[in-house]
């Protein structure tokens, strides 16, 4: 898709979001690096869909809390041989203060601040795309209505129930698509037309003209804007530029699902919250979940690790119970039982441990006879024999973090330690907390 009928086509990726709303789970790494589906990270979905779809030049937007999302890009989203090259790549972006020294103001301004990128590409058009959303979808069917419509930009647009819209970025389009209003959380969201009770909301995914796209950005960088895409760059070309909204409800995948034989459909969830974290989770856990990983003609992409096989054995006349869960490499559950759960790269649930409708992360121990339930444990965690989490919501409140809206517990990764020697030479080691 470099060349051809749609021209020279480029990818930007925004992966700079600190994702503040899902705290602690990002307090040591940017939001887009968040674990997802016991082996995925967040940001595998915006580049798996890029690259299903024939987009193989990419750069990656990159600021806050940085380094974990960056070897993951390096470690397991780079061609090899002879793809590398001008036409081929995945690029890591941090903030280069080309413009003053200061990190990027806005979803905007990070591309403003890397416009001789689309330039040395020699780009026609560029697809910009968030990395905070779990979604699948065909790019290139978004690209074709596109030139169709000869439009300057297309924007990707869910569609959802009027009464959930006030929550997003509402899109107000004509009969024939063309966006006609674009308001950011508005409390009554215009409908669809011919569709009422529905409205389309913007995915934070957008396609502009090169041309367009570098002078609105020119001019909004000497404007005092928040340089965001959604609140400022878009709902001023609507009047006058010719903006489309691309109904996602539309897109089709190829393929078909697992064991089911029924069509691989088109997914978009916000995960950006602890409540919509988790419940993205759960949903997976159902046999017809409207997101399926196992569709070998749109495969999710993520690194791959030289990691053991997942085990299930029963352990000291302890019988094992697992259902309705997802286990990475390396996991294992050893006499015990685990329903309703996600368990990361090499997680262990000892013996006669409960986990239920939880999280576990990467490197998680769950000791014996612990008891868990909706509970999300971040990586490296490991919890003592004997401990209940999830069932006294005062005690939880006092030794880790709960979810005011959800009730949903938090466990966060372990706190930073340096290991310093003692005065004897070959004494011990002991342990400091760093905040």
């Amino acid at each position: 898709m470099q060349s051809g009928k749609y021209g020279r086509i480029m990818g930007m990726v925004l992966a700079g979001g600190k994702g503040e709303r899902l705290m602690p789970l990002t307090k040591y790494r940017a939001k887009p690096a968040v674990h997802f589906a016991a082996k995925y990270r967040i940001v595998d979905f915006a580049l798996s869909n890029l690259v299903n779809s024939g987009v193989f030049a990419i750069y990656v937007m990159v600021q806050f809390k940085s380094q974990s999302l960056n070897e993951h890009i390096e470690r397991g989203w780079q061609f090899g041989g002879a793809l590398r090259g001008r036409d081929y790549f995945i690029t890591l972006v941090p903030a280069q203060m080309w413009r003053g020294e200061h990190w990027f103001q806005g979803t905007a301004d990070a591309i403003y601040q890397n416009l001789h990128l689309v330039t040395l590409f020699d780009a026609d058009r560029v697809c910009i795309f968030a990395a905070d959303h779990v979604y699948k979808m065909d790019v290139g069917q978004m690209i074709e209505y596109h030139l169709d419509k000869q439009a300057d930009v297309t924007v990707a647009a869910n569609v959802v129930p009027s009464s959930e819209a006030s929550a997003f970025g509402c899109i107000e389009a004509d009969a024939t698509g063309r966006i006609t209003g674009f308001v950011e959380k508005p409390e009554q969201p215009p409908e669809i037309p011919g569709r009422p009770g529905f409205s389309y909301v913007s995915m934070g995914n957008y396609i502009f003209e090169r041309e367009i796209l570098e002078e609105s950005l020119i001019e909004d960088a000497h404007l005092p804007t928040s340089h965001d895409f959604g609140r400022d760059i878009i709902p001023k070309l609507v009047p006058g530029a010719r903006v489309f909204a691309y109904d996602f409800s539309t897109n089709v995948l190829p393929g078909r699902q697992g064991f089911s034989w029924r069509e691989d459909k088109p997914y978009w969830r916000d995960v950006g919250t602890i409540k919509t974290y988790w419940e993205a989770h759960m949903d997976l856990l159902e046999y017809n979940s409207e997101m399926t990983f196992y569709n070998p003609q749109w495969p999710m992409r993520t690194v791959s690790y030289a990691d053991p096989p997942s085990y299930i054995c029963p352990v000291e006349g302890r019988s094992c119970h697992v259902q309705s869960t997802l286990a990475a490499e390396g996991s294992r559950v050893l006499g015990a039982k685990v329903e309703l759960s996600v368990m990361s790269r090499n997680s262990v649930v000892l013996p006669g441990a409960e986990v239920e409708q939880s999280i576990i992360g990467e490197g998680v121990v769950i000791g014996e006879n612990c008891r868990l339930r909706k509970v999300i444990v971040d990586s490296h965690n490991i919890i003592p024999p004997n401990t209940e989490i999830g069932f006294d919501p005062e005690r939880d409140a006092e030794a880790y973090t709960v979810d005011p809206g959800s009730g949903i517990v938090i466990v966060g990764m372990p706190k930073m330690q340096l290991r310093k020697a003692t005065d004897q030479p070959k004494g011990p080691f002991y342990w400091t907390n760093l905040s």
